[in-house]
């Protein structure tokens, strides 16, 4: 009675002390993508050697558990042990020195008992040990032992074929994952196929890696499974027009399947192909799901936003609460200029969120662009309500959308109730106080308090003297108030604290060209912003207004039509409309003048430039 007492004690003690391995081994055999064997994760030991193992009585008292929750497979075949004082304390002086982050004197006292007693446990948890450690020849050695130890035992033949692979020991490998192979199922013949290339990644030597998976594949080369395997193999490796070979014949033997067409779009090496390839397919076979939304995807790609939203459409209708179709037709919308529609969808995603508690997939960016959709049609209370959905568990993201929340409601017309609001926010660190203080002086702004909004960008500037984007936006709002000395003043402090700031560089420049004042140092601070950023469309406006300042109307006209064509920005429209009624193009200035007001009638600009020429469009 002893005797049996001490050996259920032993299955007690393992339980107590495993660890997960490192790397699961992934299975093999006949199971189907959704019932995959996978190693099972026992729970994991203490981190610190200041956290002790439980007593010994305790331990013991494990032995009285009639179903322990780790108990040993009935199939496992466990030798007649009894756990002796010296065993005993092997065991606990090993888990106790592993926990204290030494693996090497832990892993020899298991693998020792392992071989003493026979059981296979022991070895399962050297070669844990060795797994943790990243020492894969040891935990290799370990495994072997576990498998000859258990050899009728799944897992351990999968963590042996796993640490194979992973020593590259590939000779041995491949003897088994033929063996698998002949042995599997017809029906599960291929996705053994696609369990064993995935193992074969870990490989070190990809070529010969590759290799054996095409030996190991060349009888079965009349699948399309197999073809697709190969196929993905060789892309892998670089190998596209193996890979590219391999693909259409995997198409060309099962003419239907999503996974070859799919394969073969992946590697396919001209793009222009692919979305021909994956139309043709879905004519033919169109209750095809992963193909069609390929497809969209390839179609947003090539920027054919309305063909796409017409597949996601589709999509959509066959499920009509799924997230992601609903974004990526919210996104769709946007671009295609639907603003009803995308806030239609991203709703949608947002509820079809709120009923999948355990979807990982973060709302705050829908959340944010719904508030924007919502404001855009001047309904602020609505954009506000959605940024309230945000959670403060996202601190940054919170943090901006209480900001913004405050800006609506001043836009509201609650000035005060913003005031107290952005007062009562919790800003600790200096560049979350900066932000307060640059919404403070927007909302101001926004009210047409433009002498308050300057008294506050002033005091935050003498709070902040260091903080670049403080100074600029002072330095803005000082030129709206004429205050050109300190915008001057603060914009130098800018490029000085960042020399790179090609926004510093144009501001001042296209100051001094609006004023048509030091034109030659205009153009020398427009030239060096447009130098560092290339690409902008704004530097390229300020460098046509320069060039128009200048004289140089060719040029000016140039630079403004690039930059009108980056940006259809009405500020653009009007530089560029002068040009043109400077050099006698006066239709096209008013055509363009009347396609600004349009856009934007109580623009600045548009209107202190037709009153200058005294015009009425």
């Amino acid at each position: 009675m002893k005797n049996a007492f001490v050996i259920v004690t032993l299955s007690g003690l393992l339980s107590a002390c495993a660890v997960a391995p490192t790397p699961q081994a992934p299975a093999l055999a006949g199971a189907t993508p959704d019932a995959q064997t996978q190693a099972p994760a026992p729970a994991s030991a203490p981190a610190s050697a200041s956290e002790p193992l439980p007593p010994a009585a305790e331990v013991l008292a494990e032995g009285e558990r009639t179903s322990a929750p780790d108990e040993p497979s009935p199939d496992l075949k466990l030798p007649h042990v009894a756990l002796t004082k010296d065993m005993l304390y092997k065991l606990m002086k090993a888990e106790l020195e592993f926990r204290g982050g030494v693996w090497q004197g832990p892993y020899m006292t298991l693998m020792g008992l392992a071989q003493q007693t026979r059981d296979p446990r022991l070895a399962q948890r050297a070669a844990e040990m060795a797994q943790t450690a990243q020492k894969g020849g040891e935990a290799l050695a370990a495994i072997r032992l576990w498998r000859e130890l258990a050899p009728d035992s799944e897992e351990a033949g999968q963590y042996y074929i796993a640490a194979s692979v992973m020593a590259d020991d590939l000779g041995e490998a491949g003897v088994l994952f033929a063996a698998r192979l002949r042995d599997a199922a017809p029906a599960n013949r291929g996705v053994a196929m696609y369990q064993i290339q995935q193992l074969l990644t870990r490989a070190k030597d990809k070529a010969a890696a590759g290799a054996l998976l095409e030996r190991l594949l060349a009888p079965y080369a009349s699948m399309s499974e197999a073809r697709v395997v190969l196929a993905q193999s060789a892309y892998s490796r670089g190998a596209n027009a193996q890979a590219l070979a391999h693909a259409q014949e995997a198409l060309r033997l099962k003419p239907d399947s999503e996974i070859a067409v799919l394969t073969l779009a992946q590697v396919s090496g001209e793009q222009g192909e692919v979305a021909p390839l994956l139309a043709k397919f879905l004519a033919a076979n169109p209750g095809s799901r992963e193909v069609r939304a390929a497809y969209a995807r390839i179609l947003v790609t090539q920027k054919q936003y309305e063909p796409a939203r017409k597949e996601f459409l589709a999509l959509l209708k066959e499920q009509p609460d799924n997230p992601g179709t609903l974004y990526a037709l919210g996104i769709l919308s946007m671009q295609l200029s639907d603003p009803a529609a995308a806030e239609t969808y991203l709703s949608g995603f947002i509820t079809a969120l709120d009923k999948n508690p355990g979807d990982e997939r973060d709302p705050a960016k829908v959340l944010i662009m719904l508030s924007q959709l919502a404001e855009e049609r001047g309904d602020f209370a609505a954009a506000r309500a959605w940024l309230e959905k945000i959670e403060q568990e996202d601190a940054p993201v919170w943090f901006s959308a209480q900001l913004r929340s405050a800006q609506l409601m001043g836009k509201q017309g609650d000035l005060e109730g913003a005031k107290a609001f952005l007062a009562a926010l919790k800003a600790e660190e200096p560049a979350q106080q900066v932000q307060v203080v640059l919404v403070q002086s927007q909302v101001l702004r926004d009210a047409g308090k433009i002498e308050q909004a300057y008294a506050v960008m002033e005091q935050g500037a003498a709070r902040f003297p260091s903080n670049p984007d403080l100074l600029y936006d002072f330095a803005l709002l000082a030129e709206k108030m004429g205050k050109v000395d300190v915008m001057e003043k603060n914009l130098r402090l800018v490029m000085q604290q960042e020399p790179d700031n090609h926004h510093a560089y144009n501001a001042l420049g296209y100051s001094l060209a609006e004023r048509n004042v030091r034109l030659d140092e205009a153009l020398a601070l427009i030239d060096k912003a447009l130098k560092m950023a290339p690409a902008d469309p704004f530097i390229m406006d300020s460098m046509g207004w320069v060039q128009y300042r200048l004289g140089n109307l060719n040029e000016a006209e140039a630079h403004l039509r690039r930059a009108y064509a980056l940006r259809n920005d009405v500020e653009i429209a009007v530089h560029l409309g002068e040009v043109l009624w400077q050099k006698g193009l006066k239709s096209d200035a008013q055509q363009l003048w009347r396609e600004a007001r349009a856009r934007d009638p109580k623009n600045d600009t548009l209107k202190s430039t037709l009153a200058r020429l005294q015009l009425k469009l």
